[in-house]
């Protein structure tokens, strides 16, 4: 236990573990957490409570004269008052202080040493600790001794609600960012992921002002260093694909583009564990060991096996562990600079190609729309798919206005001459219902093929409607299944459904048309 003192914060605690090893972190974790224990394979159980994902509503951003202009307030980026900000400080420091031991965490966000964040975890649980632990850049025995000051401290008082009758609370649980204070409080959630979200979207305010592109999207490079970075909100297959045994990995989730190439944020890995299977995906499969956090999983309370298809706690179960646990990485998770950017979309409708060439300017379109569809559950008859678009596959942490990261894109494709193509991991032969779903080795052929160059020698068909040019053949893949309107047996009710999608696309983007270069516009669909 590296010695710290907490009280410049106010925190008088003495039991400070920082930086502890993941056998130490266990221990006190199995002694003294409710409902945490250890899976047949070494993991840790734990239990997040009553919140078990993110909670978009309850963030917010201090409106500060300095950062205030250049954020795009609104239904994701909520505005909150210094004086709120200090009430909701103080009851953290409050209830930090009653704990029996606090855990500090000092580590890295970002392996290129000249954009990395210096961030400071205090928290109260080891579970916490150990999954920032897995998520950030642990720094060397050296690092830390050097480590000084850290740019941003995260106050994790998570067991302790907010009070709702503060102004602007909407309910009890809140998450402040200061960006001129540089902290974030977390209040009334354990859910781990707020600490990871709350750094990555730290990297967004940030880097764009360094002219460096915050991306939410998988990266991997291939033998020769060529990058590849996939985008894709969540269920487009953004995870599966990135691991590829013919590519390094990067990593999962979190990056920047700089003038020198493409770093990882993190220092691991962050994943959906529903239905989780060694034949579908055995990298992330293997990844679960000692040292590895499970998060709200249901497992065999006497073998502790876990039971991946178990939804019954939250469809959001997860595994957090280092990149280190995945065999086949790019470490330091480092390269150069894009060769190709794919941007993936279920599309549920049906209507898609599985595979078609983007211009600079489509791809700040499809960039700025980032649509996926979601199937219909089960609920109350609902049998059509429902589009979802989240500004830059990821509006939910972006805090510019998405055209800011839009022209940063268009400006990197330009300058280092990337291709960009837009993959439909979704259905073929007719929406949801109707058609089936993509087959998994005929995506991972075509972005295969991008890989070999194989589209460089055959023909493209350039789409009336969207623009966008689809290849004629690839290896590996029947020729029908390219172009989405063969395999629908009704061609009517194909152009029907297309005309309903691009109303969708125009009518989404409606909104950031004020803030967005006229090019951008052009590229998107006509009916």
């Amino acid at each position: 236990m590296t010695a710290i003192d907490l009280k410049k914060y106010g925190i008088k605690v003495e039991t400070v573990h920082r930086n502890s090893s993941v056998p130490v972190l266990y221990e006190i974790g199995l002694r003294k957490e409710a409902g945490t224990a250890i899976s047949d394979v070494g993991a840790l159980l734990v239990y997040s409570g009553e919140k078990t994902g993110r909670s978009p509503k309850d963030k917010r951003i201090v409106r500060n004269p300095e950062s205030e202009k250049n954020i795009d307030w609104g239904d994701i980026n909520i505005g909150l008052d210094e004086h709120t900000y200090m009430v909701n400080h103080e009851r953290a420091i409050d209830y930090l202080n009653i704990c029996e031991r606090l855990f500090v965490v000092d580590a890295f966000a970002g392996w290129d040493p000249k954009y990395r964040l210096k961030v400071r975890i205090i928290c109260t649980r080891a579970y916490h600790s150990l999954f920032m632990q897995n998520m950030l850049i642990m720094p060397t025995a050296e690092e830390l001794e050097n480590f000084g000051e850290p740019d941003y401290v995260i106050f994790n008082a998570g067991g302790f609600p907010a009070n709702m009758y503060t102004s602007e609370m909407t309910s009890k649980t809140s998450v402040d960012v200061h960006l001129e204070r540089q902290e974030i409080v977390i209040l009334g959630t354990q859910y781990a992921g707020e600490m990871k979200k709350g750094i990555f979207g730290v990297m967004n305010y940030l880097m764009p002002l360094e002219g460096v592109l915050p991306m939410h999207c998988s990266a991997n490079v291939g033998d020769k260093g060529d990058v590849t970075i996939l985008f894709g909100l969540s269920g487009t297959g953004k995870t599966t694909l990135s691991a590829d045994p013919k590519r390094k990995l990067i990593g999962d989730d979190e990056h920047c583009w700089t003038d020198e190439g493409t770093f990882n944020i993190e220092g691991g890995c962050y994943a959906k564990a529903i239905n989780l299977s060694a034949e579908n995906e055995p990298d992330i499969f293997n990844a679960i060991r000692f040292g590895t956090v499970l998060e709200n999983v249901v497992y065999d309370k006497q073998t502790r096996e876990v039971d991946y298809t178990d939804t019954s706690i939250t469809q959001n179960t997860r595994a957090s562990y280092p990149i280190e646990f995945i065999d086949n990485i790019q470490m330091p998770c480092i390269a150069g600079h894009p060769k190709h950017i794919i941007f993936l979309t279920c599309d549920a409708f049906g209507v898609l190609p599985p595979v078609s060439k983007l211009t600079p300017e489509q791809a700040s379109y499809h960039f700025i729309s980032g649509y996926t569809a979601k199937v219909a559950g089960t609920e109350m008859g609902v049998t059509e798919p429902q589009a979802t678009f989240s500004a830059c596959f990821g509006a939910a942490f972006m805090m510019w206005h998405p055209n800011r990261y839009a022209e940063l894109l268009a400006e990197k494709i330009k300058k280092h001459q990337v291709t960009a193509w837009l993959v439909n991991t979704g259905w073929t032969g007719g929406p949801h219902g109707v058609g089936s779903r993509i087959k998994l080795k005929y995506t991972r052929a075509m972005i295969d093929a991008i890989h070999h160059g194989d589209f460089d020698k055959v023909a493209f068909k350039e789409d009336a409607a969207f623009g966008f040019r689809i290849p004629e053949s690839c290896p590996g893949v029947p020729a029908e299944v390219l172009s989405p309107k063969n395999t629908w047996k009704d061609k009517n009710a194909f152009e029907d459904t297309k005309s309903k999608l691009i109303g969708l696309f125009n009518e989404n983007f409606k909104k950031f048309e004020a803030g967005v270069n006229k090019d951008i516009i052009a590229a998107g669909p006509k009916v």
